[in-house]
């Protein structure tokens, strides 16, 4: 068992490398400031109110064995707020709005993604359960952006940096090649794969923007980690709000002080731990999530106060995640 992980860290170090510095060339300091408010107004004009496409398609298999899933088409109302702007970071919360049956609107903590301007460092997926701190190669950093992305209840997803860039008059952020874990709609069906390697780009268009990812699904055979199918997936936001949206800011107005104080001690523990490693299930995400979203809706309801929510949620952050 040790063998086959230390073959599986390795294939993670290679495929990492063999990502040539050339594909992102150092910026120069003063195309970088010039860029640095356009820059920072795209990420901001990702907020708003929006219906949101899900396509996600598997193309090529590369392995013989494997067959491609059948293409998937979902969709929903989502809300998307900015929460902090510091300048050089900025975080938007995603929240979507679901109607039921007799009208009444419920709200789904979705994704969060944090922005940080030219960061040394930013914290990746690095394999299963666990998410460490990786740094920015120096000469990388100037002009450039991370995008860190996070679960529904605030513990990691990845992480990854690049540039903004325009081509063929098309404006768009690229990252960097990136691990992930997989998502939801794949974890529960146990596939053969168990993480992604990609690329993911987000684009402004007229009617709102559009997150694009390139995703290598891998998985282990014979003891080592291999690809076995591409994916392709397209996420469209179009500006929308034909829906309930105070029933997200109402929701976020009544638990972002509850929020606020995960997302500190999910922060604590990857400074302090060296990372996060936590355990993670395939319906629900990590073992705890199912308590930190349910604690944020008894205090909407009043159910229960902020202040011995947070301290349940310190609680369970501490006692489940481990030190790497």
């Amino acid at each position: 068992m040790k063998k086959t992980c230390r073959s599986i860290a390795a294939a993670l170090l290679l495929l990492g490398a063999a990502v040539p510095a050339a594909a992102h060339p150092p910026i120069a300091a003063e195309e970088a400031a010039a860029n640095f408010e356009q820059d920072r107004a795209d990420i901001l004009a990702m907020a708003g109110n929006y219906h949101v496409g899900f396509n996600m398609q598997e193309s090529t298999r590369w392995d013989k064995d494997y067959t491609p899933l059948e293409p998937k088409r979902s969709g929903g109302n989502e809300v998307v707020r900015v929460i902090k702007d510091s300048g050089r970071k900025i975080i938007l919360q995603h929240m979507l709005v679901i109607t039921d049956d007799e009208g009444k609107s419920h709200i789904i903590k979705h994704w969060r993604q944090d922005w940080e301007y030219e960061p040394a460092k930013l914290l990746v997926y690095s394999d299963r359960n666990q998410w460490t701190w990786e740094a920015v190669p120096e000469k990388m950093r100037t002009g450039r952006w991370s995008q860190t992305v996070y679960q529904v209840d605030d513990s990691p997803r990845y992480g990854g940096w690049g540039q903004f860039e325009t081509q063929a008059g098309i404006r768009r952020w690229r990252s960097n090649w990136t691990w992930r874990p997989l998502a939801r709609r794949d974890a529960v069906r146990k596939p053969v794969y168990d993480r992604y390697y990609s690329i993911n780009r987000h684009q402004p268009t007229p009617d709102g923007w559009i997150h694009w990812q390139d995703n290598t699904k891998m998985g282990i055979k014979d003891g080592k980690l291999v690809p076995i199918v591409q994916e392709y997936v397209l996420n469209t936001y179009i500006k929308y709000d034909q829906y309930d949206v105070k029933a997200a800011d109402d929701y976020w107005a009544a638990t972002k002080d509850y929020w606020a104080a995960v997302r500190a001690e999910w922060d604590r523990v990857a400074a302090t731990k060296g990372g996060i490693a936590i355990d993670e299930e395939a319906e629900t995400g990590t073992v705890i999530s199912g308590r930190l979203l349910s604690m944020a809706d008894e205090v909407q309801e009043k159910k229960l106060t902020t202040e011995k929510a947070i301290a349940e949620a310190k609680k369970l952050i501490e006692a489940n995640t481990r030190r790497l």
